[in-house]
């Protein structure tokens, strides 16, 4: 399965919109990108200086993921779950499509773009990274953002998961990590890859459960990892654990720019890619972003608090709270102090979490007033505030500490109390009629300022 099987599909259901101008990967891209942040599939066909074709926005939507695992929005948590708790190992073959063309690695040659005015360069954002323990027993597949520093060689952005466990472990041997850089994969892969499963399990086995055992890796020649073998781009190259530069500024979800670190640097080797190859890109802090970034976590939560309370209805990771720091949980709750327990079950799935509000069932976590109104009407302070200071939350937070990603957690309890009546925290409601309804229509569909109701 490959990202362009995905685009053929989408193309298909007609999602994808084609941009003929020719653009600029320096800023315009970006910018067009941010204006339909969150719609349709962008197609560049004429990209300035490059022969290379971008498409960008395939994980742009919840639908559209959905499409890609092929499954109802409302079984999505458990298709993903079931995925971790049953990964499969892929095929393995000889060669792909990927393998077309192989030579030495020259970035120049892709057209990486430049997102932000204060960006410290150009930043590839959508690439899966794929790398093995150095006796090979374990396999971390994961999205990081890699700044471009010269024509052959990344910066890249390590923090303290999976693959900074394995570059940690090649550093005691005083050996430099090999990694395989796949750019262009099925969004299965991509989802896949940003996953929160344990050390040990391989993301490319979660990713091949997602596509029903369809995905194929190929052996990289020059390094010891694997990539999609339909991928459109792969780099072959080794993380330094020697050398350090400093990376960044660069926009991360929050839409703010994240702090300068020094970060490894990624000597590259070879690249390998389709003769006819389409960069991928992705807009930092767009949805894509935050869809990749927080829909697995908002599946682990759903799995975490599911163990704790009689039933999850849904959840919601709110675009006002970057996808990442906010979250909102409907429950069923049979005793006041279930929506207690789900919020610290909440807090112990997603460690980046900072605030989180529990509402019943009959208030729709996608409609925020909706969400604003139980925190009005079924919240108090003095015994729903739920607050833990000194925790470990996110460094894209700029409120936070930084240096140490200690956070405030705030959690509010805003459903009904079962002591009071249930009739007292419910909205009135008018009864309808069949006349009234007609007439509600006719008025929706007439100009404002000559709608004429006649006969009342």
């Amino acid at each position: 399965m490959s990202l362009r099987n995905f685009l053929a599909e989408m193309h298909r259901k007609g999602e994808i919109l084609e941009v003929k101008e020719e653009v600029s990967p320096r800023f315009e891209i970006s910018s067009i990108l941010k204006e339909f942040d969150g719609g349709p599939i962008l197609y560049f066909d004429a990209v300035k200086r490059y022969d290379t074709k971008i498409v960008a926005g395939a994980c742009g939507t919840r639908q559209r993921l959905c499409w890609a695992l092929g499954v109802d929005t409302e079984n999505l948590y458990q298709r993903l779950i079931s995925a971790w708790q049953t990964p499969t190992q892929p095929k393995r073959v000889r060669d792909g499509p990927v393998s077309e063309v192989v030579e030495k690695a020259r970035l120049s040659e892709i057209p990486i773009l430049t997102h932000f005015e204060r960006d410290a360069g150009r930043y590839i954002t959508s690439a899966i990274l794929s790398a093995r323990s150095l006796d090979g027993e374990i396999e971390n597949v994961s999205i990081h953002r890699l700044q471009v520093l010269d024509n052959r060689h990344l910066a890249i952005r390590l923090v303290p998961r999976h693959l900074f466990k394995l570059w940690q472990m090649a550093k005691e041997y005083k050996q430099d990590l090999d990694v395989a850089i796949s750019i262009g994969t099925h969004p299965a892969v991509m989802l896949a890859a940003s996953s929160p499963i344990s050390l040990g399990v391989s993301e490319f086995d979660v990713a091949n459960t997602l596509l029903s055992n369809r995905l194929r890796l190929i052996k990289c020649e020059n390094v010891n990892a694997y990539a999609p073998a339909d991928a459109e781009i792969v780099l072959e190259g080794r993380i330094s654990t020697e050398k350090e530069v400093v990376e960044g500024p660069f926009v991360d979800a929050t839409g703010t720019y994240d702090v300068q670190q020094k970060q490894p640097v990624i000597e590259l080797i070879n690249m390998m890619y389709r003769r006819d190859h389409v960069y991928q890109a992705l807009l930092p802090s767009g949805s894509e972003h935050k869809l990749l970034m927080g829909l697995p976590r908002e599946a682990a939560i759903w799995e975490s608090v599911s163990k704790v309370v009689p039933s999850v209805k849904a959840i919601n990771f709110s675009i006002g709270g970057c996808s990442w720091l906010h979250a909102i949980i409907s429950i069923d709750k049979l005793v006041d102090g279930d929506a207690k327990n789900a919020l610290l079950a909440a807090f112990s799935a997603h460690p980046s979490l900072k605030h989180a509000v529990v509402v019943d069932t009959d208030i729709d976590v996608f409609k925020l007033n909706e969400v604003e109104w139980a925190i009005a009407t079924r919240f108090q302070a003095g015994e729903d505030l739920l607050v833990i200071p000194k925790a470990r939350g996110s460094t894209l937070d700029p409120s936070a500490n930084q240096e140490t990603g200690l956070t405030t957690k705030l959690g509010l309890d805003a459903t009904r109390p079962l002591t009071k009546p249930k009739v007292k925290f419910e909205p009135a409601k008018i009864p309808s009629s069949k006349r009234a309804t007609k007439i509600i229509h006719a008025l929706r569909k007439s100009p404002l300022n000559e709608t004429v109701v006649r006969g009342l």
